[in-house]
């Protein structure tokens, strides 16, 4: 049996799994059942200063081998159903229970297509456990543990009588693990959804963390700029004399502007040839 501290916060159902496979491993062992400090977590650290992280491998390891399968075929089995827990319950879980209890933003969309998750969840636990007691065995394994902890905050927040009632098998199942004592030693009484929870905007507010006044821009900043650099265009403009109209012209003007230009005589005649030398060096340059 492994010794050491476990650090979680309180009712963190990740933590439960290690704290529950420790009550089955060593009844006599308080280090798994007492530590809530606030952090990321959960996080163990043994007696021998043996470290882990997440959650599923400091459950296996303060497991005994009767939790992890005592067969190769069992193991797999239990692994099998801690993956299924991961990655089928807890996705929808989150989505749908998170916005009940202020922790995340509700998007209906998401939260329709989290129960229609959960049900297919429910419905594949139910058939399996129609002629089952356990999910592995005829007892109590670390697929227990992990599969009920992962579904505890559904049975508690959102699934009412009316929508578990399909689900008899499962639901059997699910309240005879929270009634073992290893179970209760670490959750206490479970008490059961009888009115589905809603996402409460208030609450979700209160839980934000207030934002900080943005500060002030510096004059003479970008958008100070954009006032300046258009009165400068405008200036720019300004300076821009227009052409001289002929209301405006004097008597020599007008008359060279009204007599008709003179054709170039050496227009047609082809372009020159010039050359340019480069004084530093003796180049030719031909230029045509």
């Amino acid at each position: 049996m492994a010794a050491g501290t476990l650090y979680t916060y309180p009712e963190n159902w990740r933590a439960f799994k290690a704290q529950i496979a420790a009550q089955y491993s060593d009844n006599r062992t308080p280090a798994f059942l007492s530590n809530f400090p606030l952090g990321k977590v959960p996080a163990y650290q043994g007696d021998d200063g043996f470290c882990l992280f997440e959650s599923n491998a400091i459950a296996h390891y303060v497991s005994n081998d009767a939790l992890r399968g005592a067969t190769p075929q069992a193991a797999a089995q239990v692994l099998q159903w801690v993956s299924f827990a991961d990655s089928e319950i807890i996705p929808p879980a989150s989505a749908w229970v998170f916005p009940t209890l202020g922790i995340m933003q509700f998007n209906k969309q998401a939260t329709e297509q989290a129960k229609e998750d959960v049900k297919r969840v429910l419905t594949v636990l139910n058939q399996h456990l129609n002629t089952r007691t356990f999910l592995v065995g005829e007892r109590i394994s670390l697929a227990d543990i992990t599969v009920a902890c992962s579904l505890l905050w559904l049975y508690k927040q959102v699934l009412d009588p009316s929508f578990r009632q399909p689900f008899t098998n499962a639901n059997r199942w699910f309240v005879t693990c929270i009634n073992q004592p290893q179970f209760k030693a670490v959750l206490g009484e479970v008490k059961l959804c009888e009115k589905m929870a809603q996402f409460d905007a208030k609450k979700f507010a209160e839980m934000q963390p207030k934002k900080e006044t943005p500060a002030k821009k510096e004059k003479g900043g970008k958008e100070a700029a954009k006032p300046q650099e258009k009165k400068e265009k405008k200036e720019k403009k300004e300076e821009k004399k227009p052409a001289p109209e002929e209301d405006d012209m004097d008597a020599a003007d007008a008359a060279l502007a009204s007599e008709p230009k003179t054709k170039d005589p050496f227009a047609a005649l082809p372009k020159s040839t010039i050359v340019t030398i480069n004084s530093t060096d003796g180049t030719k340059t031909v230029n045509i």
